[in-house]
């Protein structure tokens, strides 16, 4: 006969746990089902974000320019010291060949001295320890192998200077990679945050960027404020010249530029070397804290660390190179993102 067991009830606490999670997975869904699709950013948040990494991407910038510049530098004394061991080893092969005709005659006329077979086939450094052999050698060759001995010094001190050299050029080349990978990483997120607008709100943003610029353009040419030196205002004349000419890092003109490369540039017409990179131009001349002391022309630095420089237009305004997606301009100090710090008068 068939068993008829009662079935087996779940139990209290197994009912709580499943109803509770049943009733936590009804509201999640709820919660799911009410909660608004994530909103794209504004116009303006867009463009403060942008402005941000236009920052990161110029200090960045610098740095390159850093590296790029000690770069060039070191290849320079490279090249120079490697065409001094060169004339230096043909140099020192001249005198080995001076010694050795002189040997050739003494054998020749059966007066060769045996101290001098012992050096055509020793180091001199080694032979001319010898103190007690020096007498047997005319003057003539003691002289010889003195500058033999001095210039093999001179040649291994040479291209030790060299091999520490390439070492440094070594890494300052993975610098200078690590800093150009980062400018560009910079500018790629700026892009695609612009690319995530609208063709109004870039065209509304484009406009903006227009009037501020020909606010200023007003503002500085509408007052006369007196130039400095006569470099001074052939900088700024020169800079003046390439208004409307695009930023792009690391450019040092004349058909592109970024900050700094737009006012060594300008400098270098004017006939005055001034150091590439902004941070370095800071000691480029005298340095000027209050606005109200500034002239045109005169070095016009910003933000902390001196990461942005322009050339000094007057009323408040500079000529700089801004950033990546802008031209050489005017603009306010007051509109650089970033605080004044001192100008610098070359």
């Amino acid at each position: 006969m068939a068993s008829h067991r009662r079935p087996k009830q779940p139990s209290r606490a197994r009912v709580t746990v499943l109803t509770t999670a049943a009733a936590a997975a009804v509201v999640m869904s709820s919660q799911a089902a009410n909660a608004a699709p994530s909103e794209k950013p504004s116009k303006d948040e867009v463009k403060a974000k942008v402005d941000k990494l236009y920052e990161q991407a110029e200090q960045a910038t610098e740095k390159y320019n850093g590296a790029k510049e000690k770069q060039e530098k070191l290849q320079k004394e490279i090249s120079t010291i490697q065409d001094n061991v060169a004339k230096g080893q043909q140099e020192l092969n001249d005198l080995r060949d001076g010694l050795g005709s002189m040997a050739s005659a003494q054998y020749r006329s059966g007066g060769i001295d045996p101290s001098v077979q012992l050096f055509l086939s020793a180091d001199p450094d080694d032979y001319l320890d010898k103190a007690s052999t020096l007498d047997q050698l005319s003057a003539q060759q003691v002289d010889s192998l003195k500058k033999i001995q001095e210039k093999q010094r001179e040649l291994a001190q040479q291209r030790a200077e060299a091999a520490e050299k390439l070492k440094d050029l070594s890494s300052t080349r993975a610098e200078l990679g690590k800093k150009k990978k980062q400018v560009q990483g910079k500018l790629a997120s700026a892009q695609k945050l612009l690319n995530s607008l609208t063709a109004e709100e870039k065209a509304q943003l484009a406009e903006e960027q227009n009037r501020a610029t020909r606010a200023s353009e007003r503002d500085a040419l509408s007052v006369n404020v007196p130039a400095g030196s006569g470099r001074a205002a052939a900088a700024f004349a020169a800079a003046q010249s390439k208004l409307g000419t695009p930023y792009v890092y690391g450019a040092t003109g004349p058909s592109s530029f970024d900050c700094s490369g737009l006012t060594s540039w300008a400098y270098a017409q004017a006939g005055v070397g001034i150091p590439r990179t902004s941070e370095a131009q800071t000691g480029a001349g005298t340095k000027i804290y209050s606005v109200d002391q500034l002239k045109v022309g005169d070095l016009v630095f910003f933000f902390n660390d001196l990461h942005h420089v322009g050339l000094y237009a007057g009323n408040g305004q500079i000529i700089h190179a801004p950033r990546t997606g802008t031209v050489v301009r005017y603009e306010s100090m007051n509109t650089i993102g970033g605080p004044f710090m001192f100008g610098v008068r070359v």
